[in-house]
């Protein structure tokens, strides 16, 4: 049924009728399309009808997927690194230019990701300065600052960065601007997942991202072998990773976009829980013994599956995006070591981590830092999603009041 309505509604898009596995057999739930995200290399003159023409073609491409049976959660824009669009421009007119472009996408109802302030050492730190501003001052504007990639570890952007959180720790309500920013390490251009997207090539491509916990639970639920579970995975993920790609694909044949990939990545969203997925196989709580094996077995099972992969496509582990990660962190039975372990599998990183507010910048250049040297000693894309509020300390709780935050007890620092 599901495959004759994705043939009608494809066709009513003038797009050829895909065909999809037929069996999708033993498994309950399809995983959800978190993102359809388009990259665009904006030109600051013209940009108002780039967007329009970007907008109409991802409303095409929803409406392609939920009618074949998957429900996309967001419509995202991302482009090249903002300095590359602004140069030239004295800060406040920087400024007033993404509070339009910020207003843009309220009004349209798309994610914007601006890319990245610095690439490398090189570039200016006073383009993080600016971007600590430009995301206080927005409602849904993303970005990220690099600090590391193929040339190493870029200690000065590890202490802009630092910078920038402290920032919007000061600067926005209940410090929750650093929900928005992430300091990104060997991220590949066109990831379709936020806030480390960003794109270097010509634009007019897109990528998608999976919200997939629930299929990733259901099959760590029917069996504790190791094998059996890594095997079940591939095969069960695989079956919905076809089904995706290749309506992707008919829709890039169709509207002259650039199909650039699928991010596996199964990333949950509060309930629809990762961490109770890998509890599902454990027995166990997050934390015990086993939690880097269950790790390591979702992103191997992830990496087999044979379609375009982009992005991360591994494991992700945020903390505060998922209830059974919050609990667990509160209960102290996850911690930043503990993350970090598990990223050498994986590819988690620290991601949506509350902090005290009187933690000091050369704390976060450290813990940056350890991101930065073992996603250059693996060569493998990492990031830190740091959170930080301002007059809270060790032993309390955090009062974010965003739907897609779970409160969670703010630990000690190690």
């Amino acid at each position: 049924m599901a495959a004759a309505i994705c043939a009608v509604a494809l066709a009513l898009l003038g797009i050829a009728s895909v065909a999809f596995p037929s069996s999708a057999a033993d498994v309950r739930s399809k995983p959800k399309v978190r993102a359809i995200t388009a990259f665009v290399r904006l030109d600051r003159a013209h940009y108002q009808e780039q967007i329009r023409e970007t907008l109409k073609f991802l409303r095409q491409a929803k409406a392609a997927f939920e009618k074949s049976g998957y429900e996309v959660q967001t419509i995202r824009i991302t482009t090249q690194p903002f300095p590359e669009y602004t140069r030239g421009l004295a800060d406040e007119q920087v400024l007033a230019f993404f509070r339009d472009y910020d207003a843009l996408a309220v009004k349209e109802g798309f994610d914007a990701a601006i890319g990245p302030a610095m690439m490398g050492d090189g570039d200016d730190p006073h383009e993080a300065e600016l971007l600590g501003k430009i995301i206080a001052n927005s409602k849904t504007l993303e970005a990220s600052l690099f600090i590391a990639g193929e040339d190493g570890i870029h200690w000065k952007s590890i202490r802009a960065a630092a910078g920038v959180i402290k920032y919007l720790e000061a600067n926005t309500l209940h410090s929750q601007g650093n929900f928005s920013f992430t300091a990104a390490s060997l991220v590949p251009s066109g990831t379709p997942f936020y806030p480390a997207s960003y794109f270097t090539g010509d634009g007019k491509q897109f990528a998608v991202g999976l919200q997939s916990a629930n299929v990733v639970s259901e099959v760590f639920a029917s069996t504790k072998s190791p094998s059996e579970a890594e095997e079940r995975l591939k095969s069960t993920l695989g079956i919905f990773a076809a089904q995706i790609e290749k309506a992707a694909t008919e829709i890039s044949n169709s509207s002259g976009w650039k199909y650039g990939g699928l991010d596996l990545s199964p990333a949950p969203l509060m309930d629809v829980s990762i961490g109770g997925a890998i509890e599902n196989f454990l027995g166990a709580p997050m934390g015990s013994s086993g939690t880097l094996s269950a790790t390591a077995i979702i992103t191997r099972a992830l990496k087999a599956i044979p379609v375009k992969q982009a992005g991360y496509s591994g494991l992700m582990l945020p903390i505060q995006e998922d209830t059974v990660l919050a609990q667990r962190w509160s209960e102290g039975r996850l911690s930043m070591d503990a993350l970090l372990s598990y990223s050498a599998v994986c590819g988690t990183g620290l991601d949506t981590i509350p902090l005290p507010g009187d933690v000091r910048p050369e704390q976060l250049e450290r813990i940056l830092g350890d991101i930065a040297s073992l996603s250059v000693k693996w060569h493998k894309p990492l990031a830190a999603r740091l959170q930080p509020v301002a007059g809270k300390k060790a032993g309390e709780m955090t009062e974010f009041d965003d739907p897609f935050l779970v409160n969670a007890k703010i630990q000690p620092l190690p």
